[in-house]
């Protein structure tokens, strides 16, 4: 069951049947102006997937759960999802873990649909579920060049924590932790 947010969206999580929406979301996200500094992967690796590969993502695994936004004409307007960390175990990234704690990912408004509080309803649905989760904290990784992200993340009450890292091998593509506290 969704959550109407009041803006005319249900944000829900996603459905197994659903892995083509998810690919075309996911693709358009790839598309974005500033994707480069948003994602990990690039339009044209995710377009050569395999559907196996969006069929089993759609479908989810224990610790994983991506939440989309519905708009009132059934098109999806934005997409977050949320991996669940344990504590004494290494992140994606081959970070170490310190407490339990959700960590989002792939955040994606349609622009057309931004500037309208969606990005807040999304992250609150990805926090609530961790903290259904028991994670003491949830936290993302934004890029330092991407003031619009930051800003959001502020407005949601993210704070940054001052820990700095690079995914890439590039010293300039920095990424600040933001993180919020139970």
């Amino acid at each position: 069951m969704g959550v109407d947010g009041g803006q005319g969206y249900v944000v829900r999580g996603v459905r197994e049947e659903e892995w083509g929406d998810v690919k075309r979301l996911r693709l358009d996200a790839l598309r974005d102006p500033v994707a480069h500094l948003a994602f990990l992967e690039t339009y044209e690796d995710a377009a050569a997937r395999p559907d196996s590969f969006w069929r089993e993502r759609a479908a989810g695994k224990p610790g994983v759960r991506q939440f989309v936004a519905e708009s009132a004409d059934g098109e999806w307007a934005g997409t977050v999802t949320v991996l669940l960390e344990e504590a004494g175990g290494t992140d994606w990234a081959g970070y170490a873990v310190e407490r339990r704690q959700g960590h989002v990912v792939g955040v994606f408004v349609r622009p057309e649909h931004r500037g309208n509080g969606l990005i807040q309803e999304l992250l609150d649905a990805g926090v609530a579920w961790a903290w259904e989760q028991e994670a003491e904290r949830v936290r993302l990784f934004v890029h330092a060049d991407n003031p619009r992200a930051q800003g959001a993340y502020l407005r949601a009450g993210f704070k940054p924590t001052g820990l700095v890292v690079s995914f890439s091998k590039n010293e300039d593509e920095r990424e600040l932790e933001f993180t919020l506290d139970r």
